[in-house]
């Protein structure tokens, strides 16, 4: 469920919380509002609200996520526009097969106590979660490589001395529990040399020379889809983040995407020739 309300008030701390206090925060309000503890009507109300509650930790528990967001703003973090706090990442249907998605959130951690993921989540995510039953069967791991994980791939698996092809739905993360009828695929993911991913979103750093980010210009940056040419601002600085909507990791529940994010670092030279000194110099003084 989107929601217009800026993360902090979710949970009810200051913009200048530590983050033992949203820790502390979380847990009060994850149970407060846990579906199980409301019937009728206000069983709604509180699976909408312990949603939000889940997106927000998800986003201020994490130093860089927490940074983007100060700088970016909460529409950065809709529903609909970002992985950060978009989505049922809890189970779902698509093909053949069921699947759903680990929180990657270490639950003693999140509710103070409570050791059974199984308890706190199973009850209201639409019956695509996790069951004690489900969670007897076989699981099997499979390590992919970045591009495959978003993009989805066909892979071979040996399951028992057999050997078996399934299928991987685009946008599948680290530590992904994908379920199948008879048995369970955790997925592992290898690390990518230029992308980082947090949540659907995709951060990329590129480095500019002193000249194109003073002057401006266009340069190519990646994606998961190829290269992009991307105009440089004159006067762009150190730390700027440039927003490419829809270039980010699909949804493997709808047709959304995350978006990109550009971090802009600049290349200060370490050796300049005598006429660059004087250029430079000429620069400083006027």
């Amino acid at each position: 469920m989107a929601t217009n309300q800026d993360y902090y008030s979710i949970l009810e701390v200051s913009k200048s919380a530590t983050l033992e206090e949203i820790k502390k925060a979380y847990r009060q309000q994850a149970l407060k509002w846990h579906p199980d503890k409301h019937t009728g009507e206000e069983k709604q109300k509180a699976e909408a609200r312990f949603k939000e509650v889940n997106q927000a930790y998800e986003v201020l528990k994490d130093p860089q996520k927490r940074q983007m967001y100060d700088q970016v703003g909460h529409n950065a973090y809709s529903q609909q526009g970002s992985g950060f706090g978009g989505g049922n990442q809890y189970g779902g249907q698509q093909g053949p097969f069921r699947y759903s998605y680990s929180s990657n959130v270490n639950t003693e951690d999140m509710f103070g106590g409570f050791s059974d993921p199984f308890d706190i989540f199973e009850q209201f995510f639409g019956g695509g979660g996790f069951s004690r039953q489900t969670a007897r069967k076989p699981v099997y791991s499979i390590e992919l490589n970045f591009m495959d994980a978003v993009k989805g791939a066909k892979k071979e698996v040996s399951m028992g001395g057999s050997r078996r092809e399934i299928k991987i739905p685009a946008g599948v993360d680290d530590n992904t529990r994908i379920r199948f009828s008879e048995f369970d695929i955790l997925v592992k993911v290898r690390p990518h040399e230029s992308f980082k991913r947090q949540g659907y979103d995709i951060i990329v750093d590129v480095v500019l020379s002193f000249s194109v980010a003073a002057l401006g210009g266009s340069i190519e940056v990646p994606t998961i889809d190829g290269d992009l040419t991307l105009k440089i601002r004159p006067g762009t600085q150190p730390g700027t983040l440039v927003r490419l909507r829809g270039k980010g990791v699909p949804h493997p529940q709808s047709t959304a995407r995350g978006d990109e994010y550009v971090r802009i670092t600049i290349a200060v030279p370490k050796s300049l020739s005598r006429r660059q000194k004087e250029l430079l110099q000429e620069f400083e003084n006027s």
